[in-house]
C-alpha cells in the first residue's frame, strides 16, 4: 500500500468518527498572552482540536439553532468521550466567487475544503499530564479563481484555494512544562497556524490577510502552510501573562526541489521531508489591557523575523538564466543568493466597545513585512483594516471589515522587466506592486453555521504582468465577489 493510499484510509476513518464526535480542547495550554481578543470573528479556518465553549451535557438541551455543532450531543456521546480525552472535529467550507472584469478570462469557480482532526489529551487517557497529541487533514475539491482566471496572482483571492486531493495536514505531539510557561510542540506542524497572524485579519477572505503574499511569493512552496505543512518544532515560552515568545524550526521546502508550484505538491501530505535546508521563525507577542482585571481597550502586537538557508536565484536574471542587460552572461551566470531573510511587525487593538458588551466593538489591524530584494520577488508588504463586529442592530455576533493589502516588487525584479523592455526594443510593463481591496460581512447564522459574501478589487495583477493577449499592455485589474458558507459538524 502506498502513501496516498494510507492517507485516503485514514482520511475515511476520520471523516466516520470525526461526525459524531465534538470539536473540544484536547488538553490545557501554555500560559501567556491570550489567543483571542474581543470582537474578533470566527477563523477562516478551525483549529484542530480548537476550544468551543461547549460545556459537557449542555448541547442535549439546546435546539438546533443553538448548537455549537450541527448534530450536536448524540445523547451524550460527544460529551462521554470528551471527558476520556478524546476529542475530534468535522468542518466544510463552500464557496463560489467569480471575476466580473479583469485576468486572463471571466467567469465563476466553486471550491470547498473539508477539515477533519483528532485530539488526545494523554493525561485524561493514561495520566500523563500535560500532553497532545494532534492530527488534521483536508479533503480540497474544485478549483480556484486566482490559478484559473486571474494569472495566478499574488494575493489569492480566497484562504481555501490549493490543489484538489485529500491529505494529512498537520500530525505533532506537544507537552506542557513549568506550571504551563513553557510547551514544545514536535512533529509535522504549520507555521501559518500561530505565526505572523493579525486575528482582526481573519476575518477576510482573501489569503493575503492570513499567511501574507510576501513569504508565500518569496519562501520555496510558500513556506510551511496550509494545505502543506512539514517537520518541525515550534517553541512557546509565556515569560509573563502579557508576554510570550515563540520559536518554529521547520524543513526548509515542504515540497521539495522542483515542486514550488501549487499544482506540483506532494498531494499527500505524508512526505515528511527534512533534508531541504531549514526555516526558521521567531516571533514576540505582546498583549495589552488583556485579563479580568484590565480597564483599557485589549491589543495584541507582535514582532518576528525569518530565516531561509537555501539557495535564492538572483531575481534581475531571466528564466534561462542570462540578465538581458548582460547578453554574455559573465555577470549573472550562477549567481545564487545563500540564504534569505523576512521581518515583520503585526497589530490588532480594539478602539472601540459598545457600552455593556464584551466582544461587540470596532477593531483595527496592521501588519508590515520587509525583505531584501535582490533575491526576493516582494521585498515590501504592509497591509491594515477596520472590522466593526455588532455592527447591525440585532446581530451582535455578525462581523463587518474593510481592508486593504499591498504587495510591492522589488527594484532588482522591477529591473529585469526594463532588461526585457529595452532588449525588446519597445513597449514593456515594469512590474511595480499588486493592491487588493475587500469588503466582507461575515454572518453567524448559528453558531455552527456562517455565511459570509465578499467583494476584492485586486489592481495590477501580479504587480502589472503583461497580457499574453497583448503583451505591451498589462493584465487587467480584477473585480471579483464571492460568497462562503462554513458549517462546523
Amino acid at each position: 500500500m502506498n502513501a496516498h493510499e494510507t492517507t485516503l484510509r485514514l482520511a475515511a476513518v476520520l471523516f466516520a468518527i470525526a461526525a459524531i464526535c465534538p470539536v473540544t480542547p484536547a488538553a490545557a495550554q501554555a500560559s501567556g498572552p491570550a489567543n483571542t481578543l474581543p470582537g474578533t470573528p470566527d477563523t477562516r479556518q478551525a483549529t484542530p482540536g480548537g476550544e468551543t465553549g461547549v460545556k459537557p451535557g449542555e448541547e442535549g438541551a439546546k435546539s438546533v439553532w443553538e448548537r455549537a455543532n450541527l448534530f450536536g450531543d448524540l445523547g451524550g456521546m460527544r460529551t462521554s468521550l470528551a471527558e476520556r480525552g478524546i476529542s475530534f472535529g468535522l468542518s466544510e467550507a463552500s464557496e463560489v466567487f467569480g471575476n466580473a472584469t479583469g485576468g486572463v478570462k471571466r467567469g465563476v469557480i466553486y471550491e470547498g475544503v473539508t477539515q477533519f482532526s483528532v485530539g488526545l489529551d494523554t493525561e485524561k487517557l493514561f495520566g500523563l499530564e500535560g500532553g497532545t497529541f494532534n492530527v488534521s487533514g483536508y479533503q480540497i475539491h474544485g478549483r480556484g479563481l486566482s490559478l484559473n482566471n486571474l494569472g495566478n496572482n499574488l494575493s489569492t483571492v480566497s484562504s481555501l484555494e490549493a490543489p484538489r486531493g485529500t491529505l494529512l495536514f498537520e500530525l505533532w505531539y506537544e507537552q506542557v512544562f513549568l506550571n504551563k510557561k513553557l510547551a514544545i510542540r514536535v512533529g509535522q506542524l504549520g507555521a501559518d497556524q500561530e505565526f505572523m497572524i493579525s486575528q482582526y485579519g481573519n476575518l477576510f477572505l482573501n489569503h493575503t490577510f492570513g499567511w501574507s503574499s510576501l513569504p508565500s511569493a518569496n519562501l520555496p512552496s510558500g513556506g510551511p502552510i496550509y494545505p502543506l505543512a512539514t517537520p518541525g518544532i515550534r517553541i512557546r515560552a509565556a515569560l509573563r501573562e502579557d508576554l510570550a515568545l515563540l520559536l518554529g524550526v521547520f524543513n526548509g521546502d515542504p515540497a521539495g526541489p522542483g515542486l514550488g508550484v501549487p499544482q506540483d505538491r506532494d498531494p499527500s501530505g505524508t512526505a515528511f521531508r527534512t533534508h531541504d535546508g531549514v526555516f526558521a521563525i521567531a516571533e514576540a507577542q505582546f498583549a495589552l489591557n488583556q485579563g479580568e482585571q484590565a480597564t483599557g481597550l485589549p491589543g495584541a502586537y507582535k514582532v518576528g523575523a525569518l530565516y531561509n538557508s537555501q539557495n535564492f536565484a538572483d531575481q534581475r536574471r531571466s528564466a534561462t538564466g542570462l540578465s538581458l542587460a548582460d547578453p554574455a552572461g559573465l555577470a549573472s551566470v550562477g549567481r545564487n543568493r545563500r540564504g534569505n531573510w523576512s521581518a515583520y511587525a503585526v497589530m490588532d487593538q480594539m478602539v472601540f466597545r459598545e457600552a455593556g458588551t464584551k466582544d461587540q466593538g470596532i477593531g483595527v489591524f496592521a501588519r508590515v513585512m520587509g525583505a531584501p530584494g535582490d533575491r526576493n520577488l516582494i521585498n515590501f508588504y504592509v497591509d491594515g483594516g477596520v472590522t466593526y463586529k455588532g455592527l447591525v442592530p440585532g446581530r451582535d455576533s455578525d462581523t463587518a471589515g474593510l481592508g486593504v493589502a499591498v504587495a510591492r516588487i522589488g527594484d532588482t525584479a522591477a529591473q529585469l522587466d526594463a532588461d526585457t523592455r529595452f532588449a525588446a526594443g519597445g513597449s514593456y510593463p515594469i512590474r511595480r506592486h499588486e493592491t487588493v481591496l475587500e469588503l466582507t460581512y461575515q454572518a453567524q447564522i448559528a453558531p455552527w453555521w456562517q455565511v459570509q459574501p465578499s467583494a476584492q478589487y485586486v489592481f495590477n495583477l501580479n504587480g502589472g504582468v503583461p497580457n499574453p493577449k497583448n503583451p505591451t499592455k498589462r493584465l487587467g485589474d480584477a473585480a471579483v465577489f464571492g460568497l462562503r458558507t462554513n458549517v462546523t459538524f
